[in-house]
């Protein structure tokens, strides 16, 4: 295990990588400098940290990995980080009050160490804030999937959330070699830390103290963050709006933000009053009427005639990171397409209704009996009721009597009614009507054939035997 310290006296702000992508920003920052803040780098892979000009490092889970990496494996990272916590604790140090975790998501120990790490440093009660980044898409759809779900369990271990779209970075700098777009990256982030660190570090006109920071970053979600710098005419306008439209906020305004950290920092050519006015107006006309804001004014005689601006709003959660809001919108689609159990029986029930059950038919015939009725023949007198409203109802006709004075028919009567006709029933006389034996039409038949003209006595046409 390679664990080293200086011995002078450390600082109450510390910034600390975690993996590669981690470690490369802290590397950056700390060749570029931030007033009063110590520098750690913490990774699975030793080659990688002895390479390192950062003087206090810390191999996590060397008996786990061997130094070798983490292998792309969160949760081999995060069992590394396990390993290593003691070592970890010794670093924050008891003097420690705010620490920056940052890191690049998406690969084996910076996604599963760093939520690790970061809640050990507030179980020791220090004001925590992540900064992550989300990788480039030509990085590959696993890298950035992993990448999500660190950003959620980081979420859960950190007082203060910023991330970092990467691919973000390379639509505003266009094409550039992949060396340069990670530079970008590790640039971002450092603008990020040392933006908030010198809040506190660097003494200013109008001071802004540790105090003032963790009254806007402490439980506060994801923080969003803008800095720029503009010169010349109408420089504090300019520096306001490029802030806020920085590659930090990932498309997102500041409205509806919480509390807010507002800086100001001025060049050899102070800002004047109502530059400082323009600047804390247009930000709170941003952010909402309801949004606190803490400001603060400092000199940096390097910046010239420049204006420098760096707003930090807090109070968002994590549906302001566009590839964490899209992955939940797939998930509630996927539940809204699923299919409903309840509908899963609807082609079984179709089947059943084309099913033909066996019914035994029987045709009635009039030798059939009359099956006895069931019907009650008491006939229905109508009683005096409490809620007749005074007989304003009338008692309704009983239906059986009805039925039972219906003649009762049996089989014998019926055939010997259809056998007699109904004239004969009825005893009805009928006009007289000749009969076939006095039928007026000649059987004689007159012919003609080789014989000559003949009479014939037997008519065909009157054959009293139809066929």
């Amino acid at each position: 295990m390679q664990f080293d310290l200086p011995q002078n006296r450390s600082s109450i702000i510390k910034v600390i990588g975690v993996g590669g992508g981690g470690g490369n920003a802290v590397n950056y920052m700390y060749e570029q400098g931030i007033n009063e803040v110590d520098f750690v780098v913490c990774n699975t892979d030793a080659q990688d940290l002895a390479k390192s000009p950062v003087p206090v490092k810390v191999q996590l889970g060397e008996s786990l990995t061997g130094g070798r990496g983490a292998g792309s494996k969160p949760e081999k990272g995060r069992q590394a980080a396990i390993e290593s916590l003691e070592q970890v604790d010794e670093v924050l140090g008891a003097n420690t009050k705010m620490v920056f975790i940052t890191a690049g998501m998406g690969g084996g120990t910076g996604t599963g160490a760093a939520p690790v790490i970061a809640e050990e440093a507030q179980k020791k009660g220090i004001l925590t804030i992540g900064i992550v980044t989300i990788p480039f898409l030509f990085e590959g759809k696993r890298r950035i999937n992993q990448a999500i779900e660190g950003i959620e369990r980081m979420k859960e271990h950190v007082d203060s959330l910023l991330v970092i779209n990467n691919e973000k970075l390379r639509e505003i700098y266009g094409d550039s070699s992949a060396l340069k777009a990670f530079s970008h990256a590790d640039d971002i982030l450092t603008t990020a830390a040392k933006g908030i660190a010198e809040i506190i570090t660097v003494e200013g006109v109008v001071n802004v103290d540790f105090e003032d920071v963790y009254t806007v970053m402490h439980n506060s979600g994801v923080a969003l963050m803008g800095r720029s710098t503009a010169e010349g005419e109408g420089r504090a306008v300019k520096a306001i709006e490029k802030a806020l439209t920085s590659p930090l906020l990932n498309n997102n305004d500041i409205h509806g933000s919480k509390n807010m950290l507002l800086h100001i920092t001025s060049g050899t050519d102070e800002v004047t009053m109502d530059e400082i006015g323009q600047i804390t107006d247009f930000a709170q006309d941003e952010a909402g009427q309801n949004a606190d804001v803490i400001w603060g004014l400092s000199s940096d005689p390097q910046l010239g005639d420049k204006v420098a601006v760096t707003v930090i709003a807090t109070g968002f959660d994590t549906d302001v990171i566009p590839e964490i809001y899209a992955k939940r919108a797939a998930q509630v689609e996927k539940v809204v397409l699923k299919a409903d159990p309840e509908d899963e029986p609807t082609e079984e029930i179709e089947d059943k209704i084309e099913e033909k059950t066996d019914v035994e038919e029987h045709i009635l015939t009039l030798d059939d009996p009359i099956p006895p009725s069931d019907v009650d023949e008491t006939p229905f007198v109508p009683q005096p009721d409490s809620n007749d409203n005074g007989g304003l109802f009338k008692p309704q006709t009983n239906q059986t009597t009805k039925v039972e004075e219906s003649p009762r028919w049996d089989g014998k009567k019926l055939e010997e009614l259809e056998s007699v006709p109904a004239y004969l029933r009825r005893k009805t006389k009928l006009a007289s009507n000749p009969s076939d034996d006095s039928d007026e039409v000649s059987k004689y038949t007159l012919s003609d054939d080789e014989d000559g003209p003949s009479i014939n006595p037997d008519n065909s046409y009157l054959n009293k035997n139809v066929d």
